[in-house]
């Protein structure tokens, strides 16, 4: 199954999440989507990337129901975004010595989150980290560079996903 992200032409940091004939709104990131990607620049990348697996919160709920390979996330879970850092772009444990986001948040957002495959197969120092689709903050504001969505939404489109399974973000087009 193909996702397919289309950004709003409105809005930049808004979207649709498509695949068959479902489509979900989705958030950005801050600076819209860009095909020249680089590290805290807040753009989505745009692009064709694998769902790598699925990270959850246990304490918060059960794991989604999916294919994808799956885990629960730990106190200690971050991801290294420091891109002179050997690690950068893979997980991490915390404390960790280069900078690195937490994963495991007081917020809900990555109570679910997805992995991409951005920037990973090889990693690029500086082409951006933390590339993930995971659940929207509460007032729906732009991401850092990542795809959120509905904890609800999210769920139902994990049912439907495959190992197979690739998220297809476009660029704005013109009309």
């Amino acid at each position: 199954m193909t996702l397919i992200v289309i950004p709003d032409r409105a809005d930049s940091t808004r979207g649709r999440l498509s695949f068959g004939d479902n489509s979900y709104e989705c958030v950005l990131g801050r600076g819209g989507i860009s095909d020249a990607k680089s590290e805290g620049d807040g753009t989505t990348p745009c692009g064709s990337f694998i769902l790598r697996r699925v990270l959850y919160r246990a304490d918060r709920g059960e794991a989604p129901i999916t294919t994808l390979p799956i885990a629960a996330i730990e106190p200690r879970d971050g991801w290294c975004d420091a891109p002179d850092d050997p690690q950068y772009n893979l997980p991490v444990e915390h404390p960790y010595g280069a900078s690195a986001e937490e994963l495991w948040r007081d917020d809900n957002r990555y109570d679910v989150l997805v992995i991409l495959g951005h920037n990973d197969d090889p990693v690029v120092p500086g082409a951006g980290s933390a590339i993930f689709l995971h659940v929207a903050a509460d007032d729906f504001r732009p991401t850092e560079g990542c795809v959120a969505m509905r904890c609800d939404d999210l769920l139902v489109v994990l049912k439907n996903c495959t190992p197979d399974s690739v998220i297809d973000i476009r660029p704005v087009t013109e009309s």
